[in-house]
């Protein structure tokens, strides 16, 4: 366990377990960067899935949500409306942050790999979004700095927590704040969930979990950069 008299970043992470089947209801706010079984807010913690999913596989809901009205600020201080700068775009969405030492990076570096070989219509068509969890530390400097070296077409976006922890509880993701445990280490718990949005109703209609490999965001992403679902 490291210590030292500065805090450094830790994230923890715990799976938990889902029914998979036909129409089965599937946990959004446990599988999380940090393994919070925090609440995910009121009613959309959960999402009816249509088919039979597979945890390596992009999951079809079949009760979408509603993208969030979140209005940010980007790695270059400008204003950023979610709402309106992606609207009928194909957009994915992912909530993490910089110092995260595992999950984040790789889920962020993995769409990034596959983003490259898209087209270069495709390309510009699929909005990559990052929202960090951690904006006390995550500075739109910070954050453009991360997200160059792990995903550079990527959009990063950081504001004020609670703005952010109640746009990601209403995609059923689950937020806490950065704690600082006995070793005076920062723990950040987030949900590690990636949401994409369908240009046709700007509404989140595949959902991948931490699981997914590279390949399946290979074989995904040039359908999701048409408005086609997996």
């Amino acid at each position: 366990m490291h210590s030292s008299s500065t805090p450094s970043r830790r994230g923890r992470h715990r799976r938990a377990g889902v029914a998979l089947g036909t129409a089965v209801v599937l946990a959004l706010g446990l599988a999380a960067c940090g393994g919070s079984d925090g609440d995910a807010g009121e009613d959309r913690s959960v999402a009816e899935v249509s088919g039979a999913a597979d945890t390596e596989q992009g999951t079809v809901l079949s009760k979408p949500f509603d993208k969030p009205d979140l209005v940010l600020t980007d790695t270059g201080g400008e204003e950023y409306s979610l709402v309106e700068e992606t609207a009928g775009k194909p957009t994915l969405i992912y909530f993490g942050y910089t110092n995260c030492p595992d999950v984040c990076p790789l889920t962020m570096g993995n769409i990034a790999v596959a983003e490259s070989q898209l087209d270069a219509e495709q390309r510009e068509d699929l909005q990559v979004v990052f929202v960090t969890t951690d904006p006390e530390r995550d500075t739109p400097e910070e954050l453009g700095s991360w997200l160059k070296g792990v995903a550079p077409g990527a959009v990063g976006l950081t504001g004020d927590f609670a703005t952010i922890q109640a746009g990601a509880r209403s995609l059923g993701i689950s937020i806490e704040p950065s704690t600082v445990n006995e070793d005076g280490e920062v723990e950040s718990m987030h949900g590690s969930q990636v949401l994409y949005f369908s240009p046709e109703d700007d509404r989140a209609r595949v959902l991948y979990t931490e699981d997914v490999p590279l390949e399946t965001y290979e074989k995904d992403l040039p359908q999701l950069a048409e408005g086609k679902l997996p």
